[in-house]
């Protein structure tokens, strides 16, 4: 077994362009870990966190099928602040666990974990250094508007009060990524690169 690579997270408000930025750290050879999607994953397939979830919120939290039932978790649970942090308290260790074994097979100088909510959760106490991804609130808003025809202003609003401000944030991280229209990615995406890489060894 290597050295361990370095943990890094990477996260940044609904809109803030975080998993374009994820992408171009991915060409660059580091492996990415995708917390959301991974959430999603182990919601149906790791069988303790299914049976967490069906004790708190009822068999209709999974359809026959035994994907997630979307709909009535949608409406039942992620519209109540306090089942959110519930149903968060089960999911959020699981994919803590997942993440662990998966940093072990990697041998990237570093990966990135990237998640919507770390400070959120305490998150940024498993990892080494945090890079938030900041873009201007409006931005933002209309991002998700084009990107999910689906969501109204009130959803979108309503997801970016689950999170901190974007100043909190900047604060809190050791990297700060800004993606506004005059300010080029790439270029700081090299930088914090070159400088992981310098820790790395």
């Amino acid at each position: 077994m290597g050295i361990k690579p370095i943990k890094v997270g990477i996260t940044g408000g609904i809109g803030s362009g975080k998993s374009t930025v994820a992408k171009i750290f991915s060409i660059l050879g580091i492996a990415i870990y995708s917390a959301d999607d991974r959430a999603k994953q182990l919601m149906t397939e790791d069988p303790g966190l299914k049976e967490k979830i069906i004790a708190a919120f009822g068999k209709d939290s999974y359809l026959e099928s035994g994907q997630l039932n979307r709909a009535f978790l949608a409406k039942t649970v992620f519209s109540d602040p306090k089942k959110i942090i519930q149903i968060n308290g089960f999911v959020h260790p699981a994919v803590g666990e997942d993440f662990n074994l998966w940093v072990k097979s990697q041998s990237s100088p570093y990966v990135l974990k990237e998640a919507a909510l770390i400070f959120e959760t305490g998150g940024q106490d498993l990892l080494d250094y945090v890079i938030n991804v900041s873009a201007p609130l409006r931005i933002r808003v209309s991002r998700v508007m084009m990107r999910d025809p689906d969501r109204n202003e009130a959803q979108i609003n309503q997801i970016i009060d689950q999170q901190l401000p974007d100043e909190e944030k900047n604060e809190l991280s050791d990297f700060v990524i800004k993606n506004v229209a005059n300010k080029l990615l790439i270029p700081q995406v090299l930088k914090i690169h070159e400088k992981l890489v310098g820790l790395a060894n």
